[in-house]
């Protein structure tokens, strides 16, 4: 199979289809994005991660290829969120919670298009899911289907949009990661990414790092909490 373009932010969920990105094919390359997000602590984890797992899994460092990092501070200077601006976090009127950057996935995934365009990569891996999400409309597997057509018909393509998590939760997000890496890879993903909203890296958990709080943090802490249980269990 061709190569692959991971849309890798430095979170647990990109960093888990990074690896399963690397088990699938011979050159797998990152992007990430600089939108002004308050959290903008992930994109130190997200450098971090890739050189450390690397180095953990040196198979896998061989087909580890570039890294794109692209500036879109225009999101930021459009979008009226908490994750952009310095906000409490709540419902919005429109029912979402107001954590929702709109069109954010849509920017991202076209951009990454452009990339793999350039790069020759037919695969594009995203880790958005419509298990154990915040209802994000661009996380919504229709919403990726749509867009996979718009890219192929736009750039006359046939580019192949991954979604690993889409049906699974946050325990089988890690019970993937074991799968793929083992507990080695558990430990790697669970120390390095950041996932919490509020960029938080002074404090640690049994799952991670953050601040405890957030609702990006409450689904990992209980997904985290749900996994063990089950390894137990099977134990």
């Amino acid at each position: 199979m061709s190569g692959a373009l991971v849309l890798f932010s430095g979170g647990q969920d990109s960093a888990t289809c990074l690896a399963w990105a690397l088990t699938r094919f011979e050159r797998v390359e990152t992007i990430g994005f600089d939108y002004r997000q308050r959290h903008r602590a992930e994109l130190t984890a997200r450098s971090e991660f890739r050189a450390d797992l690397a180095r953990a899994f040196p198979d896998w460092g061989v087909k580890l290829g570039d890294d794109h990092m692209l500036d879109l501070g225009v999101l930021a200077e459009v979008s009226d969120t908490a994750l952009t601006r310095d906000m409490a976090i709540a419902t919005a009127a429109s029912g979402l919670p107001n954590t929702f950057v709109p069109g954010r996935n849509l920017l991202f995934l076209t951009f990454a298009g452009a990339v793999a365009y350039r790069r020759d990569l037919k695969h594009i891996v995203t880790g958005v899911c419509e298990t154990d999400y915040s209802g994000y409309p661009d996380c919504r597997d229709d919403t990726i289907k749509a867009l996979q057509v718009a890219l192929n018909l736009g750039m006359e393509r046939r580019f192949v949009l991954e979604t690993p998590l889409m049906w699974i939760d946050k325990a089988a997000t890690w019970e993937m990661a074991r799968q793929l890496g083992g507990l080695r890879l558990v430990d790697l993903v669970r120390d390095r990414t950041l996932t919490c909203y509020e960029g938080d890296t002074t404090h640690e958990h049994a799952w991670g790092r953050g601040c405890g709080v957030c609702p990006a943090c409450d689904l990992r802490a209980k997904g985290y909490v749900a996994w063990r249980r089950m390894e137990s269990v099977q134990a």
